[in-house]
Order: C-alpha cells, then structure tokens, then sequence
C-alpha cells in the first residue's frame, strides 16, 4: 500500500492536453530567452520534465484555485532554466531580441470541412495535441519517471542506513556500561 502512490509510466492525458496548451508560446519564448540558440529547444524540454515531475501537485493546485498552475510553473521554470544556462557560460552571451511572429490563422477549407474545425482555426484555446506534442510530452514523462525511479531508490537506501544507524545505536545504549 502507498502513502504516495508511484508515478504512471505514461503520460495522462491531462498532461498532453496542458503541453498541447503552451508548447508554441513557449518554444518562443525559449529560443527568445537564449537570443535563438538551439539550445532553447532543450531548456523548453528540461522545463516540460520539471512540469511532469510535479504534475499531480500542480494539477490538484490548478483544481483548487481554478488558475492555470502548468502555464505558470513552465514559464518560472523556463525563465530559471534560461538564467541558470547564462550563468553557466563562460564568455558573455549576445542575446538578440527576436520579433514575436503575429498570429497566422490556419486555412481549414474545402467541402468537407465541418464548422468546427472552421472555428478552431481562429478560436483561441482549441490546441491539438499533434504528433510532435506527443512526443514531447512522452519524452517528457519518461525522464521524469526515470527521476522518480532514482529518487525512490535513493529514499529505500537512506531509510535503510537510517535504520541499521538506529539499532546500532539503541544497542550501544542497551548494552550501556556494566
């Protein structure tokens, strides 16, 4: 029985959904923050592992205040990961300011296009998750799972430790002095 039942290997949908919701915004912002370096896709990953390592916290927290906790969290977590990766470097980083491309509405046309898929076109908030979402979601859950996994194993050796710390000491006392 778990106090705290382990990680799915898969990803929930939930999660996908929120991926699907802010990945575009924040592969921007990502390649914006390091001046368009390549290596603003894998902080926007690492972002997304820190997401799926905290996501049941962040979704229960979501419910509670009705906010969007996963959009707020990525973007902190984007912002310290891009500072962090600055810091890091060991000549000055030239950062150039990147114009925010304007909005593109997608065509959906032809005969069998329904009016739904005519409006999501221009609504906002209707993302799909496609193929490359999926992936990055995927990827995502299973590094983080692999953190759990570590993590776990760690807990399991230090308790242990802990433990033969504490029956040798309480035999020290119990022996005590003859």
């Amino acid at each position: 029985m778990w106090l705290i039942p382990p990680m799915d290997e898969d990803p929930p949908p939930e999660f996908v959904e929120a991926v699907a919701a802010h990945e575009h915004e924040l592969r921007r912002e990502a390649l914006r923050l390091t001046g368009g370096d390549p290596i603003g896709h894998e902080i926007y990953q690492e972002s997304l592992i820190d997401l799926a390592g905290h996501w049941r916290r962040l979704r229960l927290w979501g419910r509670f205040t009705h906010t969007d906790a996963a959009g707020i969290y990525l973007r902190e977590r984007l912002i310290k990961r891009t500072t962090a990766w600055r810091d890091d470097q060991v000549y000055e980083v030239e950062v150039r300011v990147l114009r925010t491309p304007e909005k593109q509405l997608v065509q959906v046309g032809g005969p069998a296009a329904s009016l739904a898929l005519r409006k999501a076109a221009v609504i906002d908030g209707t993302a799909r998750a496609g193929s490359p979402t999926l992936a990055d979601a995927t990827i995502a859950w299973c590094h983080a799972w692999r953190r759990s996994q570590q993590h776990h194993v760690a807990r399991v050796i230090l308790g242990g430790l802990l433990l033969v710390a504490a029956m040798i000491q309480s035999m020290s006392w119990l022996a005590g002095p003859p």
